[in-house]
């Protein structure tokens, strides 16, 4: 299986230099969209309710203290195979050109997040994780409204 750094690498390899924090969002609606496209999980690295949206620890500890990356050390964009690399385009062409601060807006307005927020005031560190199963269901949700 693919890991969240080798998926970070591809969108990387696509995109070029982003931000952190639209690198966390992006990996974090291709986790989803996979969920429901593609009925399994792009990989096994959890996924945290942060305070400015879903956050991937894993992927976070290789990028902490910068402000933006065009490198992630450990991933490879070469093992996604053909059917990831779908999943990746499709939530880069449609989220890619948002801004982070639009991306985590929408995450924070969508249950998944949310949920795993519950009860936790909204500007406190959590380590609450985001279910493959609330991802999964949302998603596939709004795609037959």
């Amino acid at each position: 299986m693919t890991s969240v750094l080798d998926i970070a690498a591809y969108i990387l390899q696509k995109k070029g230099q982003v931000s952190t924090w639209k690198l966390q969002k992006l990996v974090y609606y291709c986790q989803a969209w996979s969920l429901v496209w593609d009925e399994a999980p792009l990989f096994n690295e959890e996924i945290c309710a942060w305070v400015n949206g879903p956050v991937c620890p894993a992927l976070y500890k290789k990028h902490k203290g910068k402000y933006s990356v065009k490198k992630i050390k450990g991933g490879n964009p070469d093992k996604l195979n053909d059917t990831q690399k779908e999943t990746v385009d499709a939530v880069i062409d449609y989220y890619g050109d948002r801004t982070p601060q639009w991306l985590s807006s929408l995450t924070h307005l969508e249950d998944p997040w949310k949920n795993a927020r519950k009860g936790v005031p909204p500007r406190e560190r959590s380590t609450k994780p985001i279910s493959l199963e609330s991802m999964a269901e949302y998603y596939e949700s709004i795609t037959n409204c």
